[in-house]
């Protein structure tokens, strides 16, 4: 029995979930299960991938469905459906994970706890590095200063790249952290019997933008969940890509959800 699940939302991305692979296979934390959640990037793209993470020696759980538009909600529901842990780790798949990533999670469970960490974004020039050796020998953790020195462009420039430090003393995380914690739907994890006291992730959200986090953070608030933070923790660093467009209706249907509705258990969720 593992200890923790983490489930990786795809679509299409080969090269980047490859890196994410290796470094889930120099994670320092060992216990735990690999579930990919595809939405619907074909059986090439499946079996490739089911390849590769075999010949690194990883074990993975494929989970794919028909693709029909933006639908990464329903997909994370069928993932949380298959999971074999009492808490789930979610990031996507432009996002790679430091090696002590899963143990920082790990090690801050709590009951009835969401725990929120933040990513590096990097610029275009430095994901372009990123490649097998980078990320095997860690290059990639030791790139702080590089990526302090790539913010300072103006085009395709990385950003935050405060939030690479690991900061262990409570003391300067305070310092670092704002009071509001939120949750980024690219690095977060809880414990499942949350999602399933919501009903997971609302699937009548269509398209990017709000459905994977600010709609989970409201209605787990509505339930009293904790909020806490595992920023300068659970280092995640993703990789560049153009920004991506959200969906305008997403916003009106998140409207109505909390002025019309006011529920935490979503209609259109993990029962249907």
């Amino acid at each position: 029995m593992y200890k923790i699940s983490i489930i990786i939302s795809v679509y299409k991305k080969i090269r980047e979930l490859r890196l994410i692979l290796y470094a889930l296979s120099l994670q320092t934390f060992k216990d735990f299960e690999i579930i990919i959640a595809d939405d619907g990037s074909g059986n090439d793209f499946e079996d490739a991938v089911k390849e590769f993470a075999s010949e690194i020696g990883l074990k993975i759980n494929f989970v794919t469905q028909v693709h029909d538009g933006f639908r990464k909600n329903k997909i994370l529901n069928e993932s949380i459906k298959v999971s074999k842990t009492n808490h789930l780790i979610f990031i996507d798949g432009d996002c790679i994970p430091h090696s002590n990533f899963i143990k920082a999670h790990f090690e801050n469970i709590k009951k009835d706890t969401v725990l929120c960490g933040r990513r590096v974004f990097l610029g275009e020039k430095l994901s372009e590095k990123f490649d097998e050796d980078f990320i095997l020998n860690r290059e990639y953790e030791k790139n702080n200063f590089k990526i302090f020195k790539d913010s300072l462009r103006k085009d395709k420039s990385s950003r935050y790249f405060e939030e690479g430090l690991i900061l262990k003393l409570k003391l300067l995380r305070r310092v670092f952290n704002p009071k509001e914690i939120h949750i980024l739907g690219c690095n977060f994890s809880l414990p499942k019997d949350l999602m399933e006291k919501i009903n997971g992730f609302d699937e009548d959200y269509i398209g990017a933008g709000i459905g994977e986090d600010t709609d989970l953070e409201y209605r787990l608030s509505l339930i009293n969940a904790k909020f806490y933070s595992v920023r300068n923790l659970a280092i995640l660093y993703h990789l560049y890509h153009k920004k991506t467009v959200e969906e305008k209706s997403n916003y009106e249907y998140f409207h109505n959800v909390v002025s019309k509705s006011g529920k935490y258990f979503c209609k259109n969720g993990l029962i249907k």
